[in-house]
């Protein structure tokens, strides 16, 4: 896909720090197409993971709700409708645009309600995504295994629905490669090697994103 100068450092920088992420590059770019497929048509992206993915999951939807690294201000229209409205004029000047993400499993009121109810051990990302999931959306999976059951179980679901899978894993890719519409492969020959280079492949996936509609940096 055609790529803006913007874009295009984005990359370059991210092979300049991380080169041996080059071959990560074709999967990224797929992701940011299927982004802005998504976005163009007002759908989310829904991330889930467990332990330090889940940590990913979160940081991820949190870099794309608010501005990143570019300025993000909200529609003038909003702008003008919040003004009369109670802390109207300090929502306006403050308030920053952002791209629907939204993290699964961070709610303990639904979590714990799934635990006690439904006896399928790691239902929990499935169900709070049945409820949630609209056809167009992505689901973003994140395990450095590739076998995490219940970020499978969500990806059943998101296909199910008509959503876009991806599966940002390790080498070995595991179940999840095979299950996936897009894999991102990150190397690396242990646990924290391979989240390492997870952090780096979002992180350029959200700068990307955050590129395509903000132009300003802050």
């Amino acid at each position: 896909m055609a790529l803006s100068d913007v874009q295009q450092q984005i990359i370059d920088e991210l092979l300049l720090r991380r080169p041996d992420l080059e071959p990560c590059v074709p999967s990224v770019l797929a992701l940011h197409a299927a982004l802005l497929r998504c976005y163009a048509g007002q759908g989310t992206l829904f991330t889930c993971g467990n332990g330090g993915s889940a940590a990913d999951a979160l940081h991820i939807a949190g870099e794309l709700n608010k501005s990143f690294e570019r300025k993000r201000p909200i529609p003038e229209a909003v702008a003008e409708a919040l003004r009369p409205l109670p802390f109207g004029a300090e929502l306006a000047d403050h308030l920053e645009s952002g791209l629907r993400a939204h993290a699964l499993g961070f709610s303990g009121a639904l979590r714990t309600a799934v635990e006690n109810d439904i006896p399928v051990p790691g239902i929990a990302f499935a169900q709070e995504l049945n409820a949630l999931v609209r056809p167009g959306d992505v689901l973003l999976a994140i395990s450095t295994s590739g076998n995490a059951a219940n970020c499978r179980m969500a990806m059943s679901v998101a296909q199910a629905h008509g959503a876009v899978t991806v599966v940002l894993t390790g080498p070995k890719g595991g179940e999840m490669a095979g299950q996936g519409d897009i894999v991102i492969k990150a190397p690396g020959g242990s646990t924290k090697v391979i989240q390492e280079a997870h952090i780096a492949l979002w992180h350029t996936m959200c700068l990307l994103i955050e590129a395509e509609y903000f132009p300003e940096m802050r």
